[in-house]
């Protein structure tokens, strides 16, 4: 690498160390530990590349963005910091940084992103009129784990695109979280943030939400509906839950991406479909296009740009943070106030949270009701934990449990997550295809494939399972066990 490297921040060790690893690497080297001799050194055109903390002695170095941007639109600015929030990297991506690396943080990935701004210097940054507003300490994501640094960064990038964004992560991971914080400070933000969740439609009426009806389109059709793609219209269209789309409005929702345009169900006039589309799943997209559940082509479409949410036990540091969050936004919905003590968050974090972020809020809201005290105390969390129906407080080297058990468990788990509300409403139909999907499949395999077998196994007329086997879009392979 060849150039100047400007290298701002108070703490003379990271001065020191970035110092010698930029001049080992070729670069000639200015440090300070102030904000005011940087922007002194940028206004006598130094620098051919800028690594600065955020926070400084005399200010602050994302203020300062903007008025760089002005005196030297060319400069790329690398900006890092310990305050590792969603805010700060969303910050850093509005007011033009070329990057953000959290603290701590990894040398060679500094050295990195150094020499790729040295390459790409010449590409001009658009330049910025007006300083952000500051926003209020009210964060749409929070954790300062590694894990949720990446998708931060993968945020910060995409705020001023209008890619597609596909985010997988499990039930109460805050998917659409993600999406509102994407959208929220993103190019539409001024318009509507739309979601649907599949899971949650007969299947004979997603065309209907999702594209609207005319009147008389089908049976019960009193009077036209606009669709969710022309509620959305110039915002964002977050489908939820999408790896449950029946094949049909699949290939419906692939035409209408392909082609930017839509119509009614029962109608003939054309629309333009003006959305961003953000989609999530907790399901192995590429799983279902093997089993042909999912068509590949429409992945590819939705798929842009990746997002992998982390379950909370791969996050568990966050806990002591969205736990004191939670409290707090309990008592802003009128509930009692509590704290929470340092014992009972230790007990916390050494749960597996298998209903994940959405688990632990539901624990929180439950606490603020139950718990006489004004501390949360160890002693309360610890009876709150052994006493829920949860598997979050499962014991190891447990004995495998009976399936109306283990059925139970998962049912009371689910009406958890929850919370004050009810799941949508079919459960009995959704239940009932959860376990026949896998029961079928698994005794087809078993048979490798011989339908009259596998009626005669599970005790079924064979044209029942013909019939099953179709409307579960279960794929049969002769003479193959997978077992």
């Amino acid at each position: 690498m060849e150039g100047t490297i400007l290298v701002a921040d108070d703490d003379r060790t990271i001065r020191t160390v970035l110092a010698q690893a930029l001049t080992r690497a070729g670069c000639r080297v200015r440090a300070t530990g102030t904000a005011s001799t940087l922007w002194r050194w940028i206004e006598e055109g130094e620098g051919d590349v800028v690594v600065t903390d955020v926070m400084m002695p005399d200010g602050d170095a994302l203020d300062l963005l903007p008025a760089i941007r002005k005196k030297r639109p060319d400069l790329p600015v690398i900006v890092m910091s310990a305050q590792n929030t969603v805010m700060t990297a969303i910050r850093a991506a509005e007011v033009g940084a070329y990057e953000y690396l959290p603290k701590p943080f990894d040398l060679k990935e500094v050295l990195g992103q150094v020499a790729k701004a040295l390459n790409q210097k010449s590409r001009r940054l658009p330049a910025v009129e007006d300083e952000p507003a500051q926003r209020e300490d009210n964060l749409p994501l929070i954790g300062r784990s590694p894990a949720m640094q990446e998708v931060y960064r993968i945020l910060a990038r995409l705020m001023n695109t209008d890619l597609g964004v596909m985010i997988n992560g499990e039930s109460g991971t805050g998917k659409e979280l993600v999406a509102r914080a994407l959208h929220n400070f993103g190019l539409r933000k001024n318009g509507p943030f739309v979601a649907i969740n599949m899971a949650a439609i007969p299947r004979d009426l997603i065309e209907s939400e999702l594209f609207g009806h005319e009147k008389g389109a089908f049976t019960g059709a009193d009077r036209a509906m606009a669709g969710k793609f022309e509620q959305a219209k110039g915002g964002t269209l977050f489908l939820d839950e999408v790896g449950d789309m029946p094949l049909d409005a699949q290939t419906r929702l692939l035409r209408v991406l392909q082609e930017g345009e839509f119509t009614r169900v029962g109608g003939r006039d054309l629309q333009t479909a003006d959305v961003r589309i953000i989609a999530a799943t907790h399901q192995d997209l590429r799983s279902l296009i093997n089993e042909g559940r999912f068509r590949e082509d429409l992945f590819y479409r939705l798929n842009v740009v990746p997002i992998r949410l982390p379950p909370l036990r791969e996050r568990l540091d966050d806990v002591p943070d969205l736990a004191r969050a939670f409290l707090r936004k309990a008592e802003t919905e009128g509930l009692p106030r509590k704290t929470i003590s340092k014992e009972a968050l230790d007990i916390l974090k050494k749960q597996e949270w298998t209903g994940n972020v959405r688990e632990l809020e539901n624990l929180m809201r439950r606490l603020c009701v139950l718990c006489p005290d004004d501390v949360i105390s160890g002693t309360v969390m610890a009876q709150e934990i052994s006493a829920r129906p949860s598997s979050a407080a499962s014991p190891q080297g447990t004995q495998p449990q009976r399936l109306a058990h283990a059925i139970e468990a998962h049912l009371r788990r689910y009406f958890d997550l929850h919370g004050d509300s009810l799941p949508p409403d079919g459960l009995y139909d959704r239940i009932l295809k959860e376990m026949e999907l896998p029961l079928i499949a698994l005794s087809l395999s078993a048979t490798r494939g011989n339908q009259v077998r596998t009626a005669e196994l599970l005790g079924i007329n064979r044209n029942t399972l013909r019939k099953k086997i179709k409307d579960l879009d279960i794929r049969v392979t002769r003479g193959k066990r997978m077992m």
